[in-house]
């Protein structure tokens, strides 16, 4: 599989895992993790990038966050830790092979579902400072294992810039106005 180094706006699709108001007091840097996945999705939006959501066990975790359904033209409830095995690929349009991971908790469903994608041949990158665990260790060996895997870990600053490409760019000013 083909991997290009560069990060599309017109092939990438917006992957958000499991931003549930029962899970988030529990992660480390859980609100800063919050912020920047509602900060990138705001971006993707503004360059009409699909944005999808997961939701791990609703029914006994509650549903996510107010804030990211907003954002997410489909939402994935899921029993497995890995979302593709709940229906995940196929929510994402064609020819949109980027995904970009955000969310929790790193090391179980993110991982998993970041694994699962990179088998399927997808194109995956994982926003590191947009992806929490409740345990620092356990965020940093997942964060290790997804990159010898394939995955390629980006900011969410670099992210921004990289689905902008120029200062040109229609929405630049308003992206520009979220990265700051």
């Amino acid at each position: 599989m083909h991997t290009s180094n560069h990060i599309h706006s017109e092939s990438s699709t917006l992957i958000l895992i499991d931003l549930q108001g029962r899970l988030m007091p529990a992660i480390d840097q859980g609100e800063a993790i919050l912020n920047q996945c509602i900060r990138i999705a705001k971006i993707a939006q503004l360059l009409e990038i699909p944005i999808i959501g997961t939701e791990q066990s609703p029914k006994s975790l509650g549903s996510n966050i107010e804030s990211i359904k907003s954002f997410c033209s489909k939402t994935i409830s899921k029993e497995h830790f890995n979302a593709c095995a709940d229906g995940l690929i196929a929510a994402i349009s064609d020819g949109r092979r980027q995904c970009i991971l955000m969310g929790c908790e790193t090391h179980v469903c993110l991982m998993q579902t970041a694994l699962k994608l990179i088998d399927e041949g997808f194109d995956v990158s994982v926003v590191v400072d947009g992806v929490g665990s409740r345990r620092t260790l356990d965020k940093q060996i997942a964060l290790d294992r997804l990159h010898a895997a394939g995955a390629r870990p980006i900011t969410a600053e670099m992210l921004g810039f990289e689905w902008l490409k120029s200062a040109q760019n229609p929405v630049f000013k308003e992206v520009l106005a979220l990265l700051k």
